[in-house]
């Protein structure tokens, strides 16, 4: 499992590979934290609940990191670890959703080194290819 922050004039352009849909989720949200802010820094001294969902993977991707940088910048609660579960509905409106718990603490910008604001997460050049491995290519805009 990896990630890669490429080149981009004010954009944080993200491929992540991982070797399957909850890996690759999982290594987003440390990209998404760790372009913020110094995750290693954080200690788990509470803890709050979210969800993302989407009509398909990229919904749903853009919904997690959406809901991430909620989290983050909006709650201001940096996040040092998360626990989570991708549920897929069967039928009529195939949906994705996320049920995450994530641990951390308040967000302390000179304790956490905070780097930059991310102001969301972009549909242009998103990309998820899932065959043996899950590769996933995302922009934020900072």
């Amino acid at each position: 499992m990896s990630y890669k922050f490429l080149d981009h004039a004010t954009d944080a352009i993200i491929e992540i590979t991982a070797k399957d849909l909850k890996e690759a989720f999982s290594v987003t949200a440390d990209a998404v934290i760790n372009l913020t802010l110094d995750q290693d820094k954080i200690k788990e001294k509470d803890q709050k609940e979210f969800s993302a969902q989407g009509k398909d993977l990229r919904y749903l991707l853009f919904s997690w990191i959406e809901e991430i940088i909620f989290v983050l910048i909006t709650e201001g609660f940096a996040i040092k670890r998360l626990e989570f579960n991708i549920r897929r509905s069967e039928g009529k409106d195939d949906r994705y959703k996320i049920n995450a718990k994530a641990f951390g603490e308040t967000l302390d910008c000179a304790k956490h080194n905070f780097k930059v604001e991310i102001k969301a997460p972009t549909f242009y050049d998103m990309e998820i290819k899932i065959n043996d491995k899950v590769y996933m290519r995302f922009l934020l805009d900072l």
